[in-house]
This record gives structure tokens, sequence and C-alpha cells, in this order.
């Protein structure tokens, strides 16, 4: 008779190998973090490598940082903050049973990352018009130093990086999203708002430290 009510008590979005929600919460985001760590190392590298050609390159990233538009790259880290607070409410929501609500600022934060995205992309393409390629395919001829790619090449890889990376999480929300619509995301089961917005945080503060390394430099 037990063992039939642990059964019957036993949520049906909890999986069969966990004890309770709070169990399987805990490590859905253990597993997360996990995750994020390897994330923060993959960037960590890139970041190491900017370092090691900012000392030996100062006046060359100074020149070329000059190219970057830094009022579209402060308009694009306000719209991503902002995304940060709609996502924190996307989880509030959830948390206090609200669906309708979960869905209006998970659609708000998939619009702002579009418009984060947006942006990004009219300013490759203006790069590009001017002949400003990563690597070898650089063939802009403003900045007296033959080294110039250099800084472009960082510059692409890693601000692209982290545009997949918005991608993805446009793609988690929208997942959330038809979830939300068919019930399955609860007061008693918010898990998978909960983890994606821990990734979408990390992307956030990613972006904070690539927009003052590149836009910024003095």
């Amino acid at each position: 008779m037990a063992q039939s009510t642990t059964v019957t008590q036993h949520d049906s979005h909890v999986q069969h190998h966990f004890v309770n929600a709070n169990q399987q919460l805990d490590s859905a985001k253990m597993g997360m973090w996990v995750f994020l760590v390897t994330e923060i190392l993959f960037f960590g590298g890139l970041f190491a490598g900017y370092t090691i050609y900012r000392m030996l390159y100062p006046e060359l990233f100074v020149q070329a940082s000059i190219e970057l538009d830094k009022v579209w790259g402060t308009v694009n880290t306000l719209v991503l903050i902002a995304s940060s607070v709609t996502v924190a409410l996307a989880i509030r929501s959830a948390q206090v049973g609200k669906p309708k609500r979960v869905i209006t600022y998970l659609v708000t934060t998939i619009i702002l990352a579009a418009v984060f995205m947006t942006i990004k992309y009219f300013e490759w393409e203006h790069k590009f018009s001017l002949g400003i390629y990563p690597g070898k395919f650089y063939s802009f001829d403003g900045i007296d130093n033959p080294k110039a790619h250099i800084f472009f090449s960082f510059y692409y890889l890693m601000t692209g990086l982290h545009g997949i990376h918005v991608l993805v999480g446009m793609g988690l929300m929208v997942w959330l999203i038809i979830k939300t619509k068919k019930g399955e995301i609860t007061s008693d089961y918010y898990n998978p708002v909960e983890i994606t917005g821990l990734y979408w945080h990390l992307v956030d503060i990613i972006w904070i430290f690539l927009f003052p390394l590149f836009y910024l430099i003095k």
C-alpha cells in the first residue's frame, strides 16, 4: 500500500531515476553549470589568444577598433541586457504559474535577440563591403598596418561564435513557448525555463566582455 502511494505521488514530469522534483531540478542545474564551465573554458582560450596578440600589437588593435561602430555596439549591449531581464521575468512567471506571461516574456526575448542579430548582420555586411574580411581575404586599405587582419580575424571569430550561441538560445526559447502552450510548463515544473535562462545569462555575459575588448579599446 505504501509503495502504491509513492508511485501515485510521483509527479509525471519527474523521471523515474529521481526521487522527487527538487532532486531533478538540482541535477539539471548541476548539468547546466558543468556545460557552462566548458563554454567559459572555450571562450577563455579565445580571450587568452586575443590578450596575447593585443600585447604584441597594441597600436594596431587601437587603430582597427576605430572601424567598429561604438553606437551600434552600445545599442546591442543594451538590447542583450534587456533580454536578460525578460528571461528572468519569464522564469519568475513560470514559478508562480502564469503561462501567458511566460510566453509574452519569451517572445519579447526572442524579438530582442533578433534585433541584436539584425544589427550584427548590418555591421558585418558594411565591413565586408569595405573589404574588411578575416585572414588572407582582408583587402581594406584604410588601416596603415599589414597585420590589420589579425584584429578582425579575432573579431569575426569571437562575435560569430557568440552569434551562433544567440541563435541556439532563440531556438530553445521557441521550444519553451511550444511546451508552455501545451501546458507542460507549470509552477511545479519549470526546469526547462530556468535552465535555458542560465544559458542565456551566460550568452549576455560573454557579450559584455566582447563589447569593451573590441569596441572600446584605448
